[in-house]
């Protein structure tokens, strides 16, 4: 059975209409779907944060530029993937939208195959980071469902120290630790502890 990629946007944000018109055509070629905005604000308007994809950015633009929408983005905790796009090759403007964490930035006019190759990079990143967060969300959930005395023996586990190590430090019988550890590997639906430590490296206990 062919695999089922799930569905995914790229926004297009430029105030020249030419440049929207060719680079949409560009990336329709490859069945990507995509939106065009002739302003940050028009896409603040219409973004929708649970839609996997990325953001191709003109920087200069009047109202808003791009930087200024990257930075109202971290502001609003809104994460998409940023390419920018610029017709003038500017240090200071690039170095910013790096530390920002911008994917790419590309001075007008660019390699369309490059364009293309960034923007399924991009793409792929925004959904191994979906994949990842609803991850972390589960994880947490389940932890939360851990009484304090079990939260206290997953952490000393998963650091590695045996059950009469952390019978010891708790001032608990070793079959007591038995007992909670099976508890916790059945709460935390892990089948090992190799399994555990990474559910818990995924709730930041180590």
């Amino acid at each position: 059975m062919a695999e089922i990629k799930p569905k995914t946007l790229v926004y297009l944000v430029d105030d020249d209409f030419s440049i929207r018109d060719s680079l949409s055509l560009l990336i329709e070629t490859t069945g990507q779907a995509v939106r065009c905005f002739e302003s940050a604000d028009a896409f603040l308007n219409n973004f929708d944060a649970d839609q996997a994809g990325c953001l191709i950015l003109d920087v200069r633009m009047p109202s808003m530029t791009g930087l200024e929408l990257q930075e109202e983005l971290a502001r609003r905790d809104f994460a998409i993937p940023i390419i920018f796009i610029s017709g003038h090759a500017d240090v200071p403007d690039s170095s910013k939208a790096f530390r920002a964490g911008a994917i790419d930035y590309m001075e007008k006019p660019f390699d369309s195959d490059t364009l293309l190759t960034r923007m399924q990079e991009a793409i792929q990143k925004d959904l191994d980071t979906r994949v990842y967060n609803a991850e972390k969300r589960k994880f947490k959930k389940l932890l939360s469902q851990l009484t304090p005395r079990e939260h206290e023996v997953l952490i000393l586990v998963v650091k590695g120290h045996s059950n009469k190590e952390v019978a010891k430090h708790l001032n608990i019988s070793p079959r007591t630790i038995d007992v909670h550890r099976a508890k916790i590997m059945g709460k935390m639906e892990a089948e090992d502890l190799s399994e555990l430590t990474v559910i818990a490296m995924h709730c930041g206990l180590i």
